[in-house]
C-alpha cells in the first residue's frame, strides 16, 4: 500500500517518507549487540527500498536497472581503491604520478607495454581511466572505449525519461536531507521530532566503542575484557569491527548500566595510555536511524552508478544552498562534519563523492569550489583529528588540484594558492618563537604529518605548468607566491646555533622536523621558480618581491661598527661576525630561491631588465652573499672539528644539507648565490671577505702561526675546505643558465661521476640523484650514452659500467662528492691510468662557458689575492714547513691553476689575444714582490717536483708546467706572427721528446715488475708443489671423493681381474676399495685413523621430515607419529625422513664437550632469542655454522674379498630355491623358538618345505660364517643417539632408545635419502657417481655404514620380526595378517629394509656371528633379484596399462620376453590385465620405469660394500647407464630373462602376487596405483610476467571472510595453494596452539617447511617449523637485474629462470632449514616477527 499512497500526486512525498521510515527502522535494527546481517538486509529491501525504487522508477525495478545497465556505462572507469590494491602508472604518459590505472583498465591499455610502475595503494585512490588531462595518450583502456559496448550507446545514457527525472527530483532531496541529518544529528537520547512515533520511549541504550589511531588492538581488547568482564574472544569481535566499522555496540541495557560501562571503558582505558577511548551512549532508536542513513548512502551510491542523470540530479541537490540562509549546503555540512564522523560513515561518504561528484566534469568542479572554500576549516578539524588520512575528506584533494585545468580555474577564480599557503600559517604558528621565526623543538611528530598534507596540496596544485597566462593567473600566482615567501620568511635563519666551547651540550636539540619540512618543500620551491620562469613580466616582479623579503632578514643587525682588513694592497670594510661564536642558522630558503630565480633571469636573457626593478646599489651584494656565504663557513669548521661539542643533531643537518634529498635547494644554491657574488663584487673585496669569514685572514699574512698542534690542524682543515670552495666556484658551472647546458647535460655529468666511483646497481644510482615533482630523475633518458649495462649472474644484481670516452669528463673535485667519494674515485681513476701505463695526472675537463650573467666569475682567478693565497702555499711546500700545509692543499691549488690555464686557453684560442683581459699566465709568472728572493708560481712549481712527499703529484706539476708552455706560445704566436712556423713545430717536437722519454721510461718500469711477479709466482708455486709431495697422505686422503681417484689407484692394485672388478652382487663381485681413512677433527685439530675400536668420530648432520617427493600432494600427514609404523612407505613416498651433513668431523668427544658449552652458555644467557632449539639437540656446525640436529657416526668399511674357486663351489649347489627353502626352514625355527615362550599370530608355513629334513635349522649357517664386527663403547653410544634422532625427528615422538621402530626408520631414513639424492643427480643431468659434493658424499657413506652397524644394537629378535613382515611382500607364504599388497610399497624401502635386516638370521643364543662374504654376496643376490622381480610386476600392472599411441613393429628379444611375461599376468589375473598390449611398449615401461630404482640400488650398494662402478656411469648417457646398472647389479639387460631363469620359484610368487584383491582393483580401473617413474617434483610455474600474479592476487577472496578488506595473499611455491595470511580470519588450532594459515599450510605440504611467495610484497619467505622463518630474494627482477622487495621502486618485474632453478634446488637439496639459520644468524634483529602467525 506503501506503493499506492506514494504515487498519488498530491501527497507530500517527504512526510510519508519520514513517517516510513520512524515505523519500520527501529525495529529492523533492533539487535545491535549480535546483528543478523541477512535478515536486516531482507527487511530493509522489503520494507523500505523496494517501494522507494518502484516508486522512483515507476515499474518493477529489476526490470528497470537492467534495462539501463544495457544501454552502456560511463566513459570514466570510477574505480575505487582499498588498501593494498596494486595500482598501475604510466611513466611514458601520465601527466604526473598520482594518474593511476587499476589492474582491469592497465591489463587493457597501451600502456602494458610502456615503461610502467606498479604500486601497492594506501587506500582511497580512483582510477584515472578515461579522464582525458591524466594522460599524454592512452588515456581510454578498450573496455572503456567508446564503441564498447554497441553503438547506440551514446544517445541512451544521456536520457532518463521526464517522469522519472521528475520523481528523483522529489525523492533525492528528502532521502540526503534524512541521510545529512541523521549523520550529524548530536543528541543521544532523542530523535527529531518528524523521526519519533508518538509511542512512548522505551528504556533501551547502546554503550558504543569508537576507533581511534590512538589505542593499539591490544589496548581495546584490554580494556573491554576488564570493563565488561567478556571473554578474550568476544573482546576480540568487538575490536575487530571497531576497526573495520569505526563503531560497535558493546553493551545493551537501561541508560544507567551503559552509562557504568562507559565509565568503566574510559577509566581502563586510561591506565593503559595517555587518552581514553572515546565511547558513547546511544538511544537505540538513534543508533538504528544514523546505521539505516549509512545504508541508505550505499543504495544511493549503486543508483549513482546507473546514470549519468541521476548523478546529475544527486550532485544539484547536494550543492543548493538554502536561498537567504547563511548556512553551508548539504555537501559542506557533511565535509565539515568529516572528522566527527565514524570510519564506517566516512567510507560511505566518501565513495558516493567518487561515485557522484567526480564522475561528472562539471560538477566536480563545482565541488572543488566548495571544497577551497571551506578549505580551512577541514584542514584543522583533520589536524586535530585521529584518523588516518586516507580516511578524511582532505585526502580528496589529490583528485581536484591535480586536473590542470581544475586547479588554474581555482587559482584564478578561488586563488587557491594563497587559501593554501595561508592555511600553513595558521596551523604552524604554535611553532614560532619571538622572533617570528620557527622552532620546532618539542614538536609532536604526528602532528607535524598532518601538516604535512597540506604542503602537499600546494605540490598537486603545482604539479602542471600553465602554457597560457592571463593577467588574472599572473595576478593571483603572484599573491599566493607573496603569501608564500611569508611561510620563507619565518625559516629563514629559524633554529640559529651556537658554538659549543668548554662543555658538551647536554641534550641534543631536535632537527629531524626542520629538516623533514625543507625535504617537503624542496619540489614545491623548484615548482614556484619554475612558473616564474614561464612568464618575463612574472619572472621580475617574483625576484623583486624575494629580493625585498631577504633585505627585510637581513637587514637587522646593522647597527654594528666595522671591521677593516687589509692584504695584497687591497682593503675590505665588512661587519664584524665570527661564526666560530655568533649564531648561525643552516635554513636559509629565501636566499636559496632568489639564487634560483636569479640563474633563471640569466637562463632567459631576462637579467638585462633586472635594474628597471632593483637598482644595483639596491641589490647589495655583499649582503645577499653574507648568509649562505656563513652557512658553508659552518660546514668547514664542522669538518675540522671546531663544533664538535654540538653533538650529533650539527652534524646530521649537515649531512642533509648536502644530501641528494636537500641539496637542490640548500647546498647547490649556496654555490650559486656565492657565484653571483663573485660576478657582481669585485675580485679582490670577493677573496677577502670569504677569507675573513672563514677565520683565515691570519693564516695568510706573514705572521707565524701558533705551535698548538691542534689550532694548526683546524686552520689547515679550514684552506682546505675554503680552497675546495673557490674551485667549485670557479669550476662548477653545470647549470642551466649559469652556463650554457641542458638538464640532460647535468643528469649525464652526475651519472659520470658516480660511476668513475666505481659500477652501481640501476636502483643506486637513482638513490643518488635527485627526483624532480614527478619522482623522475631522468636517469634513462642519458644512461646508455654514458654507460653499459652488464647482466648479472644467479645471485647479485645488474650493474652499469662507464663508457671509456666519458673517463675525461671525470673532474675530481666534483661538488657532490661526499669526502669517502671523493678518494675512492681518485683512487680508482689513477690505477686505471697506471693498468694503462698512462701518466697519473687528472687534470680538469675543460669548463663549459659561463653564461654573460656570470662572465666575471673566472677574475677570481687572475687577481692579486688569489695569487697571493697560491703563492703562499707552495712557498711553504717548498720551504718544508711540514705542519703548515698537507698534500691535499696542493693538489687543490694544482687545481685552480690548471683551472686558470684552461680558462686562458680557452679565451685565447677563441679570440685574438689583443682583446683577452684574463692575463692568468702573466700574473703567475710576475714576481711576488720586489724583493730579491722572490718567486713566481712557475718558479715554484718546478721547485715542487723535487719534493719528496708530493712524488705522487708530480705528473699533474708535468700537466700544467706543460699548459704554460702552451699558453706562452699561444701569446706568443698571436704577438708575433712573423716568426716562421718551423720553430713553432721544433717545440712541439721537443715537447713530444719528453713524453716519449716519459713514456718509455714508464713502460720499462712495468715491465720490470711484471717479471718480479713472475719470479715469485713461481717460487710460489715451487714451495705448494714440495707441500703437496710431503703431505701426501692429507691430499689424497681430502680427494678421495671424486671418485677419479679410486679407480686409477684400484687399477694398481687388482690388474689381474680387471673384468669382475666392477660387479656388486653375487659371486663374481669386485674386491671392495678400502683405504686408510684418516680424519682431522674440526675442534681440536687433532687427526685419527677410523677403525671399529677406536673411539668414535662423528659428522655433523642435519635430520629433517621432508614431502620433497611426495606423488600426491592431497595426502593428509599424521603430524604426531606415536600410533604410526614406518616399516613400509607407501609408493606416493607422501613424508620421509632426510638426513643431511655438512660433511664437517669431530671426535665425538669433542663434539658432546662443545655441545655442553653451549647449553650452559645458553642457560646463562636466558634473554637472548636462540636461533635453534637446544632443547631438540640443535647446535650450529662449529665450522661452517650450518644448523644440525645430531651427529652420524663414521662406522668404517670392512673390507670383504672373495676367494672365486669358493664361490663358484657354492654356485652349484646354492640356487634361488635352495637359498629360499633354507631362510623359511632357519625363519619358522626362530618361530617355533619364540613360540615356546609366548602364543604369538605365527605366519602360516606351507607344510611341504618342511618334509626335507636334510634343510635343518643350521643349515643357513653352513655355507659361511664370521664373527660379527665388535664395535667401540664410544661408536656403540654413537650409533644409539644418531639413531634415536632419527626417530624422534622422523615420527615427530619423544626420544626412546628402546622403541621396536628405531631400526625401522634407520633404514627408512637411509633409502629416503638416497632416492632424494638420486632424484636431485637425475634433475641436475650430472652422472651417477663421481658428481657428488663432498659434503653429500661423506654424509651417504656415513649414513649407509651407520644403518649397516645399528642392526648390532637393537636385539636380534626385533629385527627377525621386522624382516619377516618385509619378506611377507616378496614371499607371500610369510603373510602376516597387516602386510600390504605389493602396489602399496616403495621397493627401494624394501629392498633396504631386508638387506640390512637380513643378518640377524645368522644370530644364534651363545655366539655372535654374521655371514662371511660369499653368504653375504649370495643374499643380497637373491634378495635384490627378489625385490626386482616385484618392481617389475608393479611396473607392468600399473603403468603398461595404456593402450599405445605409436606404432612400432620392434620385435627385440626383450619385446619378446615382454609378450609372454604378459600372458603369464593375464591368466593369473584372469583376464584383467588386457594381453593385447605389444610387447615392446610394455619393455618401453619397464626400462623407463625401472630406472630410478636401479640407480638408487647402485648408489645404495656402492656405499654399502665399497665396490668400484663401472666407468659408464661416471658420465651421463642413457644408454651405457643402463647397460652398466645392469651389469653392476649382475641383472641381465633384458630384465625379463630374471622371471625365465628363476621360472620355477618365481611362478607361485607371480600368482600370489597378481590375485591379491589391491592389484585386481587397480587393473578394473577401480583405484588408481602410481605410475612409473614417478614423476619428478618441481616447484609450481610461475608466469612470465609479476603483474600475472599480481592479477590473480587481486582476485583472490579470502574463503573465510566476507568483507573486502585486501588480505596478504601468499602462493605455495611447492602446490600453488594461494592463502590468505597474517589474518586472524584463517588462524587455526593445531594441537591447541594457534597457528596462521601458512604455518598450518606448511605443516601439511611440506612436513614443516616450506616456500611461499608474498604477493603484495615480492619476497619469498622460508618457514620451518613453527617458530622459524626467513625472508629470500624473489625470483624475479627487473630490466636493471635487481629484485625488488615490496615493490618499493614498481619497475616491471620478469622471472628470473636461473634464480627460480636456485630456489627449487635449495628444496630439493633439503637446505631450506640450513638458509633459514644462516639469515637469522646474520640479521637478528628480525626476532620480532611471529613466525607462528603468518
Amino acid at each position: 500500500q506503501l506503493e499506492r499512497t506514494w504515487c498519488d500526486e498530491r501527497f507530500n512525498f517527504q512526510a510519508t517518507f519520514l513517517q516510513c521510515l520512524a515505523k519500520h527502522v527501529p525495529n529492523i535494527y533492533s539487535a545491535e549487540m549480535d546483528p543478523l546481517l541477512e535478515k536486516q538486509e531482507e527487511m530493509v529491501q522489503a520494507a523500505i527500498l523496494y517501494p522507494l525504487e518502484c516508486y522512483l522508477f515507476g515499474e518493477d525495478p529489476d526490470i528497470f536497472l537492467e534495462k539501463l545497465q544495457q544501454s552502456g556505462t560511463s566513459q570514466l572507469c570510477g574505480k575505487v581503491f582499498k588498501g593494498g590494491e596494486t595500482t598501475y602508472s604510466c611513466r611514458d604518459c601520465a601527466v604526473d604520478p598520482t594518474c593511476v590505472l587499476c589492474m582491469d583498465c592497465f591489463q587493457n591499455s597501451i600502456h602494458k607495454n610502456h615503461r610502467y610502475k606498479m604500486h601497492s595503494s594506501t587506500g582511497g585512490g580512483f582510477c584515472d581511466c578515461g579522464d582525458t588531462e591524466a594522460w599524454k595518450a592512452g588515456p581510454l583502456c578498450t573496455k572503456h572505449e567508446p564503441g564498447a559496448s554497441g553503438s547506440a550507446k551514446e544517445n541512451s545514457e544521456c536520457q532518463l525519461n521526464e517522469e522519472i527525472m521528475e520523481h528523483s527530483r522529489r525523492v533525492f532531496p528528502s532521502v540526503i536531507k534524512y541521510m545529512v541529518d541523521m549523520l550529524i544529528w548530536e543528541e543521544e537520547k532523542e530523535l527529531p521530532p518528524e523521526l519519533t512515533i508518538s509511542r512512548e520511549k522505551v528504556d533501551s541504550y547502546y554503550c558504543v566503542l569508537f576507533n581511534d589511531e590512538h589505542h593499539s588492538y591490544d589496548h581495546v581488547i584490554y580494556s573491554l575484557q576488564r570493563a565488561l568482564g567478556c571473554e578474550l574472544g568476544e573482546a576480540q569481535l568487538h575490536t575487530t569491527a571497531i576497526d573495520k566499522e569505526g563503531r560497535r555496540a558493546v553493551k545493551a541495557g537501561h541508560y544507567a548500566s551503559c552509562q557504568e560501562a562507559k565509565e568503566e571503558i574510559k577509566r581502563h582505558s586510561e591506565n593503559v595510555s595517555q587518552r581514553p577511548l572515546h565511547v558513547e551512549v546511544l538511544h537505540a532508536d538513534v543508533m538504528a536511524h544514523q546505521k539505516f542513513a549509512l545504508r541508505l548512502g550505499s543504495w544511493l551510491n549503486k543508483l549513482m552508478s546507473y546514470s549519468s542523470d541521476f548523478r546529475q540530479i544527486f550532485c544539484q541537490i547536494c550543492l543548493k544552498e538554502e536561498a537567504g540562509s547563511e548556512k553551508p549546503c548539504f555537501i559542506s555540512k557533511l565535509m565539515l562534519w568529516d572528522a566527527k564522523l565514524h570510519k564506517g560513515a566516512r567510507k560511505v561518504l566518501h565513495e558516493l563523492i567518487f561515485s557522484s561528484f567526480f564522475m561528472e566534469m562539471e560538477y566536480k568542479k563545482l565541488f572543488a569550489v566548495e571544497f577551497v572554500k571551506y578549505y580551512k576549516a577541514l584542514q584543522k578539524e583533520y589536524i586535530s583529528d585521529d584518523h588516518d588520512r586516507v580516511l578524511s575528506v582532505t585526502a580528496l584533494s589529490v583528485q581536484m588540484f591535480t586536473v590542470p585545468t581544475l586547479a588554474r580555474h581555482l587559482i584564478e577564480e578561488q586563488n587557491v594558492i594563497t587559501t593554501i599557503t595561508e592555511t600553513l600559517l595558521e596551523v604552524l604558528p604554535e611553532y614560532l618563537d619571538k622572533n617570528d621565526k620557527f622552532n620546532f623543538q618539542g614538536y609532536s611528530q604526528d602532528k607535524l604529518n598532518r601538516v604535512y598534507a597540506v604542503i602537499y596540496d600546494l605540490r598537486y596544485v603545482l604539479v602542471s605548468k600553465p602554457t597560457l597566462w592571463t593577467d588574472r593567473l599572473r595576478e593571483r600566482f603572484l599573491e599566493g607566491f607573496v603569501s608564500f615567501l611569508r611561510i620563507l620568511t619565518c625559516m629563514q635563519g629559524m633554529e640559529e646555533i651556537k658554538r659549543q666551547i668548554g662543555q658538551h651540550i647536554e641534550v641534543d636539540p631536535d632537527w629531524e622536523a626542520a629538516i623533514a619540512i625543507q625535504m617537503q618543500l624542496k619540489n614545491i620551491l623548484l615548482m614556484f621558480q619554475e612558473w616564474c620562469a614561464c612568464d618575463e613580466e612574472l619572472l621580475l616582479k617574483a625576484y623583486s618581491e624575494c629580493h625585498k623579503a631577504v633585505m627585510r632578514c637581513s637587514t637587522n643587525g646593522r647597527s654594528r661598527e666595522k671591521t677593516v682588513f687589509h692584504l695584497c694592497g687591497h682593503t675590505l670594510e665588512s661587519r664584524p661576525y665570527r661564526v666560530s661564536a655568533d649564531p648561525v642558522s643552516i635554513h636559509l630558503p629565501l636566499s636559496r630561491t632568489l639564487a634560483g630565480l636569479h640563474v633563471r633571469l640569466s637562463k632567459t636573457g631576462t637579467i638585462s631588465r633586472l635594474h628597471e626593478f632593483v637598482s644595483p646599489e639596491e641589490l647589495q651584494v655583499e649582503l645577499l652573499v653574507e648568509y649562505p656565504l656563513r652557512c658553508l663557513v659552518l660546514v668547514a669548521q664542522v669538518a675540522a672539528e671546531m663544533w664538535r661539542r654540538n653533538g650529533l643533531s650539527l652534524i646530521s643537518q649537515v649531512f642533509y644539507y648536502q644530501d641528494v634529498k636537500c641539496r637542490e635547494e640548500m647546498y647547490d644554491k649556496d654555490i650559486i648565490m656565492l657565484q653571483i657574488g663573485a660576478s657582481l663584487m669585485d675580485p679582490n673585496q670577493f677573496l677577502l671577505l670569504i677569507l675573513q669569514r672563514y677565520e683565515l685572514a691570519d693564516a695568510f699574512k706573514k705572521i707565524k702561526p701558533t705551535k698548538d698542534q691542534d689550532l694548526i690542524k683546524q686552520c689547515n682543515v679550514l684552506i682546505e675546505e675554503m680552497l675546495q670552495i673557490l674551485i667549485y666556484v670557479v669550476g662548477e658551472r653545470y647549470v642551466p643558465g649559469v652556463s650554457n647546458v641542458t638538464k640532460e647535460d647535468v643528469i649525464m655529468r652526475e651519472i659520470i661521476h658516480l660511476l668513475c666511483i666505481e659500477p652501481m646497481a640501476h636502483s643506486a644510482i637513482t638513490k643518488s640523484l635527485p627526483e624532480n615533482e614527478n619522482n623522475e630523475t631522468g636517469l634513462e633518458n642519458v644512461i646508455d650514452k654514458v654507460a653499459t649495462f652488464k647482466k648479472p649472474g644467479v645471485s647479485g644484481h645488474g650493474v652499469y659500467e662507464l663508457k671509456d670516452e666519458c673517463l675525461k669528463e671525470f673532474n675530481m673535485f666534483f661538488y657532490h662528492y661526499t669526502k669517502t667519494q671523493h678518494s675512492k674515485a681518485e683512487h680508482t681513476q689513477k690505477k686505471r691510468r697506471k693498468q694503462e701505463n698512462r701518466d697519473e695526472a687528472l687534470p680538469p675537463p675543460p669548463p663549459p662557458d659561463f653564461s654573460p650573467a656570470f662572465s666575471n666569475v673566472v677574475r677570481i682567478l687572475n687577481c692579486d689575492v688569489m695569487m697571493h693565497i697560491l703563492r703562499t702555499i707552495l712557498q711553504r711546500a717548498v720551504e718544508l714547513e711540514t705542519h703548515l700545509w698537507t698534500e691535499a692543499m696542493i693538489q687543490m691549488v694544482l687545481h685552480l691553476l690548471s683551472l686558470g690555464l684552461l680558462e686562458e686557453k680557452q679565451q685565447l684560442q677563441r679570440s685574438p689575444e689583443e682583446e683577452v683581459t684574463f692575463d692568468f699566465y702573466h700574473k703567475a709568472t710576475r714576481m711576488g714582490s720586489s724583493a730579491l728572493n722572490a718567486v713566481n708560481v712557475l718558479m715554484l712549481l718546478e721547485k715542487i717536483k723535487r719534493v719528496p712527499q708530493l712524488e705522487a703529484q708530480k705528473d699533474t706539476i708535468n700537466w700544467i708546467l706543460q699548459m704554460f708552455d702552451t699558453v706562452k706560445r699561444l701569446r706568443e704566436k698571436s704577438s708575433l706572427t712573423t716568426v716562421t712556423a718551423t720553430s713553432g713545430s721544433e717545440a712541439t717536437k721537443g715537447d713530444e721528446s719528453t713524453q716519449d722519454k716519459e713514456k718509455a721510461e714508464r713502460k720499462r718500469k712495468a715491465e720490470a715488475a711484471r717479471l718480479h711477479r713472475q719470479k715469485i709466482m713461481a717460487q710460489m708455486s715451487a714451495l705448494q708443489r714440495n707441500f703437496i709431495e710431503t703431505h701426501k697422505l692429507l691430499y689424497e686422503n681430502t680427494l678421495e671423493a671424486q671418485g677419479k681417484e679410486d679407480a686409477i689407484m684400484e687399477e694398481e692394485s687388482m690388474s689381474s681381474a680387471i673384468d669382475y672388478s666392477k660387479i656388486a652382487l653375487g659371486p663374481k663381485r669386485g674386491p671392495s676399495v678400502a683405504e686408510k681413512e684418516v680424519l682431522t677433527c674440526i675442534l681440536c685439530q687433532e687427526e685419527q685413523e677410523v677403525k671399529l675400536e677406536s673411539a668414535a668420530m662423528v659428522l655433523s648432520a642435519c635430520v629433517q621430515k621432508s614431502t620433497a617427493l611426495t606423488q600426491n600432494r592431497s595426502r593428509i600427514l599424521e603430524l604426531s607419529g606415536d600410533t604410526l609404523d614406518p616399516l613400509f612407505m607407501h609408493p606416493d613416498l607422501p613424508c620421509g625422513t632426510h638426513t643431511g651433513s655438512c660433511g664437517h668431523v669431530m671426535h665425538a668427544a669433542c663434539w658432546q664437550k662443545y655441545f655442553e658449552a653451549m647449553q650452559l652458555n645458553f642457560r646463562q644467557r636466558l634473554h637472548v632469542e636462540q636461533i635453534f632449539d637446544l632443547e631438540n639437540g640443535e647446535y650450529l656446525c662449529p665450522l661452517c655454522k650450518s644448523l644440525c640436529n645430531t651427529v652420524i657416526p663414521v662406522v668404517p668399511l670392512q673390507a670383504q674379498k672373495i676367494n672365486s674357486e669358493d664361490a663358484e663351489a657354492v654356485a652349484q649347489i646354492l640356487s634361488l630355491a635352495r637359498w629360499l627353502e633354507i631362510i623359511i626352514v632357519r625363519i619358522s625355527g626362530y618361530s617355533v623358538k619364540n613360540a615356546k615362550g609366548e602364543k604369538q599370530n605365527l605366519p602360516a608355513f606351507t607344510s611341504k618345505g618342511m618334509g626335507n629334513s636334510a634343510l635343518e635349522f643350521h643349515s643357513i649357517l653352513s655355507f659361511g660364517v664370521q664373527s660379527s664386527a665388535k664395535y667401540s663403547s664410544s661408536i656403540k653410544e654413537m650409533l644409539i643417539l644418531f639413531a634415536t634422532t632419527i626417530y624422534r625427528v622422523g615420527l615427530k615422538v619423544a626420544p626412546n632408545e628402546a622403541d621396536y621402530r628405531i631400526p625401522m626408520m634407520t633404514w627408512s631414513t637411509c633409502a629416503f635419502t638416497i632416492q632424494c639424492i638420486e632424484n636431485l643427480l637425475e634433475t641436475e643431468g650430472k652422472p651417477l657417481f663421481g658428481s657428488l659434493q663432498n659434503r653429500q658424499h661423506s654424509g651417504l657413506k656415513a649414513l649407509v655404514q651407520f644403518a649397516a652397524a645399528q642392526r648390532t644394537t637393537s636385539p636380534q629378535v626385533l629385527i627377525q620380526k621386522h624382516l619377516i613382515r618385509l619378506l611377507g611382500v616378496l614371499l607371500p607364504n610369510f603373510k602376516v595378517e597387516d602386510t600390504p599388497s605389493l602396489l602399496e610399497v616403495d621397493m627401494f624401502h624394501i629392498l633396504v629394509g631386508v638387506v640390512l635386516s637380513f643378518p640377524s638370521l645368522y644370530w644364534e643364543d651363545a655366539v655372535d656371528l654374521q655371514p662371511s662374504s660369499i653368504s653375504s654376496a649370495y643374499n643380497h643376490l637373491y634378495l635384490f633379484h627378489l625385490t626386482t622381480l616385484a618392481h617389475i610386476t608393479q611396473i607392468v600392472v600399473s603403468s603398461a596399462t595404456e593402450s599405445p599411441t605409436a606404432q612400432s613393429s620392434d620385435n627385440s628379444e626383450e619385446a619378446r620376453s615382454a609378450q609372454s611375461f604378459c600372458r603369464e599376468v593375464c591368466q593369473y589375473t584372469s583376464g584383467c590385465f588386457s594381453q593385447d598390449i605389444p610387447g615392446w611398449l610394455v619393455w618401453d615401461c619397464v626400462r623407463k620405469g625401472i630406472m630410478p630404482y636401479l640407480r638408487c640400488a647402485a648408489i645404495f650398494f656402492h656405499y654399502l660394500l665399497g665396490v668400484s662402478p663401472p666407468e659408464e656411469l661416471l658420465q651421463v648417457s642413457e644408454e651405457g647407464q643402463f647397460k652398466a646398472l645392469c651389469s653392476y647389479l649382475s641383472l641381465p639387460t633384458n630384465l625379463f630373462l630374471l622371471f625365465q631363469e628363476y621360472w620355477d620359484t618365481v611362478n607361485p610368487l607371480l600368482q600370489r602376487w597378481c590375485a591379491d584383491p589391491v592389484v585386481l582393483s587397480c587393473l578394473k580401473g577401480k583405484s588408481i596405483a602410481i605410475r612409473y617413474p614417478r614423476k619428478r617434483n618441481s616447484l609450481i610455474e610461475l608466469p612470465e610476467d609479476y603483474s600475472c600474479l599480481l592479477n590473480q592476487a587481486s582476485q583472490f577472496r579470502c574463503p573465510r571472510s566476507s568483507d573486502d578488506e585486501q588480505k596478504h595473499p601468499v602462493l605455495c611455491l611447492f602446490c600453488g595453494a594461494m592463502l590468505c595470511s597474517q589474518n586472524t580470519c584463517c588462524q587455526e588450532l593445531v594441537n591447541g596452539e594457534e597457528l596462521g594459515a601458512c604455518t598450518s599450510h606448511a605443516l601439511q605440504c611440506g612436513a614443516g617447511v616450506c616456500m611461499f611467495l608474498k604477493i603484495r610484497e615480492c619476497r619469498v619467505v622460508l618457514i620451518e617449523g613453527k617458530t622459524r622463518g626467513c625472508l629470500y630474494p624473489a625470483p624475479y627482477l627487473d630490466e636493471y637485474g635487481e629484485t625488488d622487495p615490496g615493490l618499493k621502486r614498481g619497475n616491471p618485474l620478469h622471472l628470473c629462470r636461473e634464480r627460480y632453478r636456485k630456489l627449487h634446488l635449495l628444496w630439493q637439496q633439503h637446505c631450506i632449514i640450513e638458509e633459514i639459520a644462516r639469515s637469522q644468524e646474520t640479521n637478528q634483529i628480525f626476532f620480532g616477527f611471529n613466525w607462528q602467525l603468518l
